[in-house]
């Protein structure tokens, strides 16, 4: 109820609208009780101050996960809240502890997948976010802890999902309860196959929908007294079995009659059938197929269901021939018989379906027709068989196929509880119902009337709960409730089913007059209900009636409603279908006790219908409700689109409107006192001052707003309806008021401002105007003065521009003259030199000319003359021409040495890759060379000089005329030639000089590379050389675990399994037939002592054997009392693996083929780590098992591998030590065997490689399981001790939040939050610390610690992260702040641990850091999606990033999440990602694999040397174990 007095100008309200139900708007004009206002869509709207509600400003925009925590507890409230949810994928809502649960139309597996399973187990309800899987877990919880059954109502319309829901409902029973399979199916799944069968014979088409049920189907899952499901069981209630006979237009009879005219056609012509608008049961209605609905393939789909139920072939036969022999029957009309009141088939089409009705039950065709024509009347007298009218005949055969019908569909219940399997010892059950929501139709029948009644049962049933829950909550807060009333349908109850003189009673009896028709019932109704508040008369019909259900008023037509009543159980019937001879029909009417074979006794559907609702009621009743109600948004079944008046129909039929209403009725509104503080507080601001207590600061706030009728609670604030809208608009005008007084203030301040502005404005126009006025009477005096310069200078400027113009005049005509003067004479002087020139060129022509004739003739006359000189002389320079010779030698010479040095030039260009080498050589063979052709130029010279005295001589002494030798001439020529060749040579040879310094650069550059890529190859090839010796080392473990595995299945053959795990007595019988040398290495004594090294072996052969068993025997039980205490530690190696390793070597204990003392070990190991809880006596356990394992690993090998694996090369000791251990292998039994013990002591560099046989292969692969036990024990160990820890992480901001808005001591509260999370992290850090310390005082390898730490930080990740998207209160911006500081004491503690111990743990935590960093970071609405899931998250998936932003609100600063942009391009990708096989899971899983091979603790821990171990007191004084001492050489 809206109040009209909190409603101003300027409030934002919800208005009714036609169109979407209801919608925002504020309203900007109140006039008396009415009020206009502003919508959102731009209309304006004028309304009832009443019929208006206050809109909540301060709702989240993602809306709230429970809706009694809205502030406005009303229809639109609750419309927004759950439209805001479905925008963001949330289909889950609470309203108290009931369910809205609203179809998505899509697949949404992330939130049904097993680790949603595992969060929702055993967590409060309301803790995570709203799930069927809490309801499930809740009654669960509440069956095993209260031991009370529980049932949970799972109520909706067709197509809201309430068979998904119901499916994962039994999926998380089954899942908390363990599952009960058979033949292979669980329980669960039993119950969902039987489906299809249920909703062929018991679903029909209506109005509204293609597939309603018109049953009610009550699930009871049935538990053992562990909890655990043993068995199911489906109750049906209420089929609606008027529908078989009469069918209302447009909706349709039951399926299975359709199904079966569609089915084969061998089928339909076995049956005699036609199509479905040939039967009088279907052809009522014109509507007989469904679109997009096959109706041959749902029969051939039923078909394999009832296979699947259990269901036989014969038996489905049978089923499928009643179902036909109805449709027949139906279509049996009568007419008048000859004798009076009676009836006979009306032609000769009634009778052919006369005969094959009786043909398909087996039975006699004229007493099928009795039956239905006649009735039998017994007397005391007499027995008296009476005929049917017409009209009466169709009754009985109505009400035939009614019972036949009834009878099958409870047939066929009976048939699926039986094949699914009941517990009758069961002690409880978890039922769920689904049951038909209520109907209003434009025509309403009788089946309306009677599904109407039961949900209002059902409905007061949910009122009932309902005010018990507030009632509940009321007790736990501790207020006075008394006087609260219940709003409660009784009266509508009782106007249906009172006795007498309610609906169903005067219907039955107007059903038992044969006179009485739907006028005389309806007037009946008029008389007797014409006072009652819920029942309605209307103004223009005579037979129709309305009834005021709480879901709204529903006007019904009487008209059918007497012959939809009629059900008569008639004797005839049972008398001729119990004798049929189909054993199927038979089973169906069973004998009827004998009183009630007498006689027919009226009985009608309505009091059968009344009946079966009170047995529900009183089986709800008995049980625990838990109530979901299932929301179809909108009706053409697709995603994303919320039809408002659809879901307010929804919500209103499905009760929980009235349940709103029943809040209202109480306190609709609750707020914890810290909450109503941060948002009241400011009515009453002297109530927070200083340190207060929450619940009076409450209670005078509410005081001093005046309020009446309120209570305080424990921890919340109780207020009635409307009281929270009078706090709001208080609130409003207090907050008008401030923001007033604010305005006004900064007004005064802006005035003020203005002024003063406005004032020095005005002074500075004053001096400017001044300025101005100065400024001009100055500019007047210069103009002045101005004026008279510039008089001045214009006049001597026009002075000045005339004397220019005549000056200028004069030098142009002086300029022209002079010009004209020099044109002239430039003209002559120009001619003249022409001429000359021509002259001077013909003069010079005609000398040149001149002179070339007389040269020419001169140098012929002398050329013919000193030829015939030279000719003559050509005797007399034949001696000199000999002497030259010597000169031709050396210019030959000269000549041969050009054409070598060319050569080798070429050869060094050839020979440039040899350059380093070539080049000294070369230039040492130039240097020789140039210094040959020095000395032959010298030579040469000499020579020349001589020639030349010579030639002088020869000149003098010869004539005149001949002063010149042209072969002198000649050779001095090539001289100079070959002078500049040898030039040329020399700088060719500079060249090939700078050539060769270019080459050496290139040279070295070349060696550089090639030295890095020789480096490179290098590299390589050490790479290429590790891979094929790790290739060889897997060949190798390969070979040994081949044959290996060869070993052990040909002992697992040969040898039964305890012989080898034998005890004592069997292991000393089994040595007793050992050889000699066996025998001898099980009982060897002190090997350091001079007489035993010296003993013959005969001696040792003499010794009894059974005592040196017995001395074996000893030795082994010393050992294993040995190991059994705590050792301690040598260094940092673990004595006893040491101990045991030496002793089983020394006693050659891997080559026997039975011995027991591996069997001792493993139990010793086993019962010390019984005690899981001790973390000091593990990790001792864990460091002796992997070290004992890691020598195992590098000893043992399985016989017959040696020849498998390649042999390699060993140096020359390790072939001596193999040499002397094969010679000891062999030797005789009493050799002396102390070399052995020296081969121990010398580390395990040397250990030989032992062929071990069966049983010390199965006791490595012990060891291997023991230290995977004892590494998953510490690990769970740490998992369990910071598990809670964790838990206080996540949830100390929510508990400490409270105390953040205490006025001035907010700070405070907040640094003491803050610390007080820090100190549960610190725990968390004092754990790992603690543990750490404890593995490494035990000499843990550093290995193992890495793995527990990598995966307990894996385990903090996925509980944090988890927690985070499961929770909407972790996803606060306080929250992540809280955590951020958290992570960075982890982050400290790894850097503390180093890498050695924390390896890549920190990198673990990279979902849980991601999406804190996501959290506190700003200006979330800026960021595109590509920013935040590449840069800022780019671990997180789409689905998680979804989740955690639109869960994400700011408790600090109020700022928003991410833009709805991004939030619609997240939900296009998860709609695609959807429709792949992935799943879409957005919570993590825990890791508890154990991660880790025998081979990588092999690798990874540093070699030991075990020589220098000393043994410990219990056993360093024995003899037997003198090989443990060490030796001092």
């Amino acid at each position: 109820m809206a109040t009209p007095v909190n409603i101003i100008v300027g409030s934002h309200v919800w208005v009714e609208d036609p169109d979407e139900a209801w919608i925002d708007g504020q309203v900007t004009k109140i006039t008396g009780k009415d009020a206009q206002i502003q919508t959102t869509n731009g209309k304006t709207v004028t309304e009832k101050l009443s019929k208006i509600y206050p809109k909540d400003l301060e709702a989240p925009p993602g809306g709230v996960d429970d809706m009694t925590k809205l502030s406005y507890l009303h229809e639109p409230g609750v419309l927004q809240n759950l439209k805001a949810r479905y925008e963001l994928n949330e289909i889950y809502t609470y309203t108290g502890n009931i369910l809205i649960a609203i179809n998505p139309f899509q697949r949404l597996p992330h939130i049904y997948d097993s680790h949603m399973m595992q969060q929702y187990k055993g967590a409060p309800f309301g803790e995570l976010s709203p799930h069927v899987f809490a309801v499930a877990d809740v009654a669960y919880r509440a069956m095993i802890n209260e031991l009370k059954s529980n049932s949970i109502l799972v109520s909706g319309e067709s197509g809201a999902g309430k068979t998904e829901t119901t499916k994962m409902l039994m999926r998380y029973l089954a899942f908390l309860g363990g599952r009960v399979a058979t033949e292979g199916r669980t329980v669960e799944q039993q119950v969902l196959e039987s489906n299809p069968v249920l909703e062929a014979f018991g679903n029909a088409k209506t109005v509204r929908n293609n597939n309603s049920s018109r049953f009610g189907k009550f699930v009871e899952i049935q538990f053992d007294k562990h909890g655990r499901i043993s068995g199911a069981a489906i109750r049906t209630y209420l089929l609606e079995r008027s529908r078989v006979c009469q069918v209302s237009d447009p909706e349709r009879n039951y399926h299975c009659f359709y199904l079966l005219c569609a089915a084969p056609a061998e089928e339909v012509e076995k049956y005699k059938l036609g199509k479905p608008q040939s039967y009088h049961y279907l052809n009522q209605s014109h509507c007989y197929e469904l679109v997009g609905v096959s109706d041959a393939h749902d029969y051939l789909a039923t078909r394999r269901a009832m296979d699947i139920v259990g269901i036989s072939e014969k038996e489905q036969e049978a089923i499928f021939r009643v179902v036909a022999a109805i449709l027949h029957l139906g279509n049996i009309v009568f007419a008048k018989g000859k004798e009076v009141d009676s009836s006979v088939p009306k032609d000769d089409q009634a009778k052919f379906h006369l005969n094959t009705t009786a043909e398909l039950l087996m039975c006699d065709v004229k007493a099928l027709e009795d039956a239905l024509c006649k009735r039998v009347m017994v007397t005391p007298e007499e027995v008296i068989k009476r005929s049917l009218d017409p009209q009466s005949a169709t009754v009985s055969r109505d009400g035939l196929a009614k019972t036949l019908y009834s009878r099958l569909f409870d047939w066929l219940v009976d048939k699926i509880n039986n094949s699914i399997g009941q517990d009758p010892n069961s002690n409880f059950l978890i039922g769920v119902l689904d049951i038909y929501g209520f109907e209003s139709f434009k025509a309403n029948s009788f089946e309306q009337f009677c599904i109407n009644f039961t949900n209002e049962k059902l409905q007061q049933h949910f009122n009932q709960h309902v005010f018990k829950m507030e009632q509940e909550e009321y007790t736990k807060e501790k207020i006075n409730w008394s006087y609260i009333e219940f709003v409660d349908n009784q009266d509508v109850l009782d106007l249906i089913e009172k006795k007498p003189g309610g609906i169903v009673a005067l219907l039955d009896e107007a059903c038992m007059f044969p006179k009485s028709t739907h006028e005389t019932f309806a007037n009946k109704l008029y008389q007797t209900f014409k006072n009652h508040k819920r029942f309605i008369k209307p103004k223009l019909s005579r037979t129709d009636f309305t009834i005021a259900h709480y879901a709204g008023d529903v006007l019904y037509q009487s008209d059918q409603f007497l012959d939809k009543n009629k059900d008569y159980v008639v004797p005839e019937h049972q008398d001729l279908l119990g004798v049929s001879k189909c054993p199927f029909v038979a089973g169906l009417f069973p004998p009827l006790p004998e009183e009630t074979s007498k006689s027919s006794k009226f009985s009608s559907i309505g009091s059968r219908f009344k009946l079966q609702l009170q047995q529900l009621m009183e089986t709800l009743n008995s049980t625990e409700p838990h109530y979901i109600r299932c929301v179809k948004p909108n009706n053409q079944l697709k995603p994303a689109i919320f039809e408002n008046q659809n879901i307010m129909q929804q919500l209103r039929c499905g009760g929980v409107l009235e349940a709103i209403r029943i809040s209202m009725a109480g306190y609709p509104t609750r707020k914890p006192f810290f909450e109503f503080i941060n948002r009241f507080g400011l009515l009453c601001s002297e109530a927070l001052e200083g340190n207060y207590d929450e619940k009076a600061a409450c209670q005078k706030i509410l005081e001093k707003a005046g309020l009446e009728g309120f209570q305080v609670g424990l921890t919340k604030i109780f207020l009635r309806a409307g009281q929270m809208a009078e706090l709001d608009a208080r609130r409003a005008e207090v907050l008008s008021t401030a923001a007033k007084t604010i305005q006004r203030r900064i007004r005064t301040h802006i005035s003020r401002r203005r002024f003063l502005a406005v004032r020095k404005a005005s002074v500075d126009i004053q001096s400017i105007c001044r300025g101005v006025l100065a400024c001009k009477l100055y500019q007047n005096m210069r103009r002045q003065a101005a004026a008279l310069k510039i008089q001045k200078h214009i006049k001597r400027h026009q002075a000045r521009v005339a004397y220019q113009k005549l000056h200028i005049s004069a030098l142009v005509l002086q300029t022209g003259l002079r010009a004209m003067a020099a044109r002239r004479e430039f003209r002559s002087m120009n001619l003249n030199k022409n001429a000359t020139l021509l002259q001077a060129w013909w003069l010079c022509r005609r000398a040149v000319v001149y002179y070339k004739k007389l040269t020419r003739s001169c140098i012929v006359t002398q050329t013919r003359w000193r030829g015939r000189v030279a000719r003559r002389e050509l005797r007399k320079l034949k001696m000199a021409a000999r002497e030259t010779g010597a000169l031709k030698e050396a210019k030959d010479k000269l000549e041969k040495n050009v054409e070598e040095l060319t050569w080798r030039l070429q050869l060094e260009k050839r020979l440039r890759t040899d350059l380093e080498e070539a080049k000294a050589q070369e230039v040492m063979k130039l240097q020789n060379t140039m210094q040959e052709m020095q000395k032959i130029i010298e030579e040469t010279n000499a020579l020349l000089a001589k020639e030349r005295e010579t030639a002088k001589k020869a000149i003098e002494e010869a004539p005149p005329v001949i002063q010149e030798k042209e072969v002198l001439v000649e050779d001095t020529k090539k001289v100079e030639s070959l002078t500049e060749e040898v030039e040329s040579l020399k700088a060719s040879l500079e060249t090939e000089k700078l050539r060769g310094d270019e080459a050496e650069g290139k040279y070295k550059e070349l060696q550089e590379s090639s030295e890095e890529k020789r480096k490179k190859l290098e590299e390589t090839e050490k790479k290429v050389q590790q891979l094929a010796d790790s290739m060889r080392g897997l060949e190798e473990k390969l070979a040994n675990i081949e044959s290996e595995n060869k070993v052990l299945r040909q002992q697992a053959v040969s040898i039964a399994p305890n012989k080898f795990l034998s005890g004592r007595s069997r292991s000393i019988l089994q040595r007793g037939s050992e050889s000699g040398h066996l025998e001898a290495r099980a009982a060897i004594p002190d090997l350091h002592s001079p007489s035993l090294n010296l003993r013959e072996p005969a001696e040792v052969e003499e010794k009894p054997q059974k005592s040196l068993n017995e001395k074996q025997q000893e030795n082994q039980e010393l050992l294993i009392r040995c190991i059994a205490q705590h050792l301690g530690f040598a260094g940092n190696r673990p004595i006893a693996a040491c101990i045991i390793y030496k002793c089983l070597l020394q006693w050659r204990s891997f080559e026997v083929e039975r011995t027991s003392v591996f069997d001792r070990i493993i139990q010793t190991i086993g019962n010390a780590i019984e005690t899981q809880d001790n973390n000091d006596i593990l990790a001792y356990w864990l460091s002796n098992a992997s070290t004992l394992l890691l020598l195992l690993q590098r000893t043992l090998k399985a016989s017959g591998a040696a020849g498998m694996t390649p042999q390699r090369r060993r140096s020359s000791s390790a072939t001596l030590f193999g040499r002397m251990t094969q010679s000891f292998r062999g030797a005789p039994q009493g050799v002396n065997l102390s070399l052995i013990n020296g081969g121990i002591n010398s580390g395990v560099d040397s250990l030989r490689q032992v062929e071990a046989k069966y049983p010390a292969l199965l006791f490595k692969q012990q060891l291997t399981a023991y230290v995977e036990k004892i590494y998953g024990m510490i690990r769970d160990n740490l998992k369990k001790e910071i598990s809670p820890l964790l838990g206080l992480c996540i949830q100390a901001p929510r508990t400490s939040r409270a105390s953040l808005v205490k006025g001035a001591s907010r700070s405070v509260a907040n640094t003491a939050g803050q610390q007080a999370l820090i100190a549960h992290w610190q725990g968390i850090v004092k754990s790992l610390g603690n543990f750490l310390n404890t593995l490494k005082a035990n000499y843990v390898p550093p290995f193992l610690v890495r793995k527990v730490f990598t995966q307990i930080f894996s385990f903090i990740n996925v509980q944090l992260f988890n927690s985070l998207l499961l929770r909407r209160d972790c996803c606060s911006f306080s929250n992540g702040e809280y955590v951020k500081a958290g992570l960075a004491e982890l982050e400290h503690w790894c850097y503390k641990a180093t890498d050695e111990y924390a390896g890549s743990a920190w990198d673990e935590l990279k979902h849980i850091r991601q999406a804190i960093g996501f959290l506190v970071i700003h200006q979330k609405p800026k960021k595109t999606l590509d920013e935040i899931s590449h840069d800022l998250c780019p671990v997180l998936s789409i689905q998680q990033l979804y989740r955690i932003s639109t869960m994400y609100w700011d408790d600090k600063y109020g700022t928003h999440s991410v833009s709805p942009d991004v939030i619609a391009n997240m939900r296009v990708l998860m709609t695609e990602d959807s429709n792949n096989a992935v799943s879409n899971s957005f919570l993590l899983d825990d890791d508890s694999s154990i991660p880790f091979s025998v081979d990588d603790i092999s690798k990874s821990m540093e070699q030991i040397d075990i020589a220098d171990i000393e043994p410990p007191p219990l056993i360093r004084e024995n003899i037997g174990f003198s090989f443990l001492l060490p030796r001092s050489d």
